[in-house]
Formats: C-alpha cells, structure tokens, sequence
C-alpha cells in the first residue's frame, strides 16, 4: 500500500532535526526530469556537487532520501543540507531596522542598500539575521541556522522590501506562493541609455553563468524568467523603469537588463561605464510587495520610498520633482 503523502511541515521539522546543520528548503516551482540537474540549475551548486549531497544523502525530497535521477514534481519540498555550520554561528548585533509592517506571524523589513540578508562566505555578520536576532524577533527555523525566516533574497547592492516568516508554517506558505509566483514585486531602476520603447517584456532563461560560477546570464539551459518594464522617464543618458517580476530568478532584473544593452545604473557585475551620479551601488529598488497572508487569507500590498542616494541620482539627471501618477509615496523624501 502507498504511504500518504506527507504534511510538507512535518516533511520540513525532519528536515531540519539536527540542529547543528543548515538546510535550505526549495519548494520546487516546475517539474524536471533529474533531481542533480534540477539542483544545479536553483543553487550554487555544480551538478557533480549536487550528485555528492545526495549519495550523501544530505538531501532529502519531501522527508526521504533519494537518488541523483529522481524525478522531480512541482510543489516537492528538497531539504539540501549544506553541514557547514553549528547553533552558536549567528550572534545578534545592534543594526538598525527599518520596520514597515510587523504581526506575530511575519515581519516586512525594507532592506538599505549595503546590508547583506544573511551569512555566507565572505559574510559572515553585519546581516539582516544578526539585526533581527538582535531585536529579539521569533524567527522560523526552515531557513536553517544561517537563513532563519528568510523566505526570499535581495542582493546586498540593491534596496527594497522583504518579508520574513516568525514560525515555520508562515515560512511554507509564504515560499510556496513565491515558487509559484502569486507573490509580486516591483521595482523602479536607472538603466543606461535610453530605452527604446515605452513598455516591453525581456522572456529569456537565466542560469548560471558557464565560465563565472558566482554570476548568472542568459542562458538556453537556464530557467524560465519573465520581466516586464514600462519607462517612467527619460533622461538621454539613463531611463528610470518600473519593473514587474513575472519570475524571481537571482539576479533577474540586473540580467534581463544587461542582456537588453540597457544595464542597471551602478552595477558594477552586469553593468557597463556609466554616469555614477553618486552612486554606491546599483539604482535598484524593490518598492513593492504583495502576497496573501498565511493566516487571514487576504491580499496585503506594502511600498518603501526610494533611498535618498536613488532620488540624488534622479535630481542630478534633471528631475522636477513629479512623482508618476500612483507612486507619490515612493517618489519622497523619507520622514523618520
């Protein structure tokens, strides 16, 4: 007889029973034929690597070991263990929050430009987590002892609104609506030069780059990836966009952009030489977020105002100060 299927919280406590471990847990957004190559194509992962962690059996696909060849289901929960971490490695450290939206079940932060969402290699405080720690905010374990709460990513260059789970219930929910892309977000971006038409859609796969492990490109082996831009404004030398994410791929927007020879202002990965105008990092900004709340059901929407250093670019570009229709209180100087 064929067990029932399990409970994808259950699945995901087993995953994470040693607490001396990281896992990251992917709910799988698309079927594929091989569980490595599947692997490869989500993470940092090589697929020789991916192929270790399974025989390994540091991975594990909704509760159960598996094999490099499994098949793999939209929906399926993968819990990859990376072993690399103890209980102790994430220590609370007093940095400034910037709360948009707070319950007992998740936390809407609107992350500066600069700060790193979690530790990793080359990072491992002066985080988002050590911040949150700090606070004394209850966070969900699913994301490991690294990435706790951490249902999705923004770069450390770019700005813009993230939600963190509380409890692992929330965290499933949530990631399960961002694998499935009913969750949005939009950003506005400085892009080089100017775009041509007034709106457009960039549908091209991005993957891992085949030389430079660290960056992605478009790539026919990659995965599916849709943007969707309309122009705001014009300046000659740099056009200001909005940018809806059909797909959230790392690195997507900076990718589609650079591949269009349009290239974020101030990227300094994808980007080409262009105006700094006082620039510290890429003019990206994730400005706003919206998905249904796990616990009452409703559609929540949330913005944050450009950074001062994205409105001193627009002003040194010749700016007058109108903000475009709908978008006042991004388009703002903002008030502590």
């Amino acid at each position: 007889m064929e067990e029932p299927k399990k409970e994808v919280s259950e699945i995901a406590g087993q995953a994470r029973n040693d607490g001396r471990k990281q896992e990251r847990i992917i709910i799988a957004d698309k079927d594929a034929a091989r569980l490595d190559a599947y692997l490869a194509e989500v993470t940092e992962l090589s697929r020789s690597q991916a192929q270790r962690r399974i025989k390994e059996g540091r991975v594990l696909v909704n509760g159960a070991p598996c094999k490099v060849n499994l098949p793999v289901k939209q929906g399926d929960c993968i819990a990859v263990d990376s072993g690399q971490v103890t209980v102790d490695s994430v220590e609370p450290q007093d940095i400034p929050l910037d709360i948009v939206y707070e319950d007992d079940f998740l936390i809407v932060i609107n992350k500066p430009q600069g700060l790193v969402v979690h530790p990793a290699a080359g990072n491992s405080d002066g985080t988002l987590v050590n911040a949150l720690l700090f606070a004394g905010v209850g966070l969900s374990g699913l994301g490991g002892d690294l990435r706790p709460g951490i249902v999705h990513r923004i770069d450390k260059m770019t700005s813009g609104l993230l939600v963190v789970a509380k409890d692992d219930k929330t965290h499933l929910a949530l990631a399960e609506q961002f694998g499935a892309h009913t969750a949005s977000r939009s950003y506005l971006a400085l892009v080089h030069g100017n775009i041509k038409t007034d709106s457009g859609t960039v549908d091209a796969n991005v993957g891992r780059h085949p030389k430079h492990r660290k960056k992605m490109a478009v790539t026919a082996g990659g995965r599916h990836a849709v943007t969707h831009y309309t122009v705001l404004a014009r300046f000659g030398v740099a056009t200001l966009l909005r940018l809806e994410l059909e797909t959230g791929r790392t690195h997507q927007i900076r990718v589609h952009m650079a591949h269009l020879k349009h290239p974020v202002l101030g990227d300094e990965v994808y980007g080409t030489a262009a105006p700094k105008l006082g620039l510290t990092g890429q003019a990206l900004h994730g400005f706003a977020l919206q998905f249904v709340h796990p616990k009452t059901g409703e559609r929540v929407s949330f913005t944050a105002p450009l950074p001062q250093t994205f409105l001193s670019a627009l002003k040194k570009l010749g700016w007058d100060g109108t903000s475009p229709e709908g978008l006042e209180g991004v388009f703002c100087e903002k008030v502590d």
